[in-house]
């Protein structure tokens, strides 16, 4: 026989310590002025676009993209696959990216001429429309 356990007696809950006072409630910012969150969230942006702006990068990721080109090609070919090379890749969504970006300014400049800074897609619209066939892709 091994040795014996102990049996222990059950104890009583411990108390926690109370919990301290709370604080007065401090007074908010006036009705229609900015939050201080909202002035951080509109710096973060702005910083965000202004390192994009000066950036050469993609902005798309490489492998999705070259997945989408690859299946509109074998759409368009019936089902025939075709090898790619990678510099022809890169050289389709250097276009695609770049068409894209020029779309979405001319876009925001018709939201900025309608009075507003949201872009919507009545804008993008619009802005194929005005460009015609050949630059608005039909």
């Amino acid at each position: 026989m091994g040795p014996r356990r102990r049996i222990r007696k059950p104890e009583a809950p411990r108390r926690r310590p109370a919990s301290p006072a709370p604080a007065p409630p401090r007074p908010g910012p006036p009705l229609g002025a900015p939050s201080r969150p909202l002035a951080r969230r509109r710096y973060r942006v702005l910083k965000e676009i202004r390192t994009l702006q000066k950036s050469t990068n993609l902005l798309l990721r490489k492998t999705p993209f070259c997945r989408l080109a690859r299946e509109i090609c074998a759409v368009f070919t019936r089902g025939v696959d075709f090898n790619w090379q990678a510099q022809a890749l890169l050289a389709l969504q250097e276009a695609a990216e770049a068409f894209l970006v020029h779309l979405f300014e001319d876009a925001y400049l018709l939201s900025l001429h309608a009075g507003r800074v949201t872009l919507f897609p009545k804008d993008v619209q619009l802005a194929r429309r005005i460009r015609g066939i050949q630059e608005g892709l039909g």
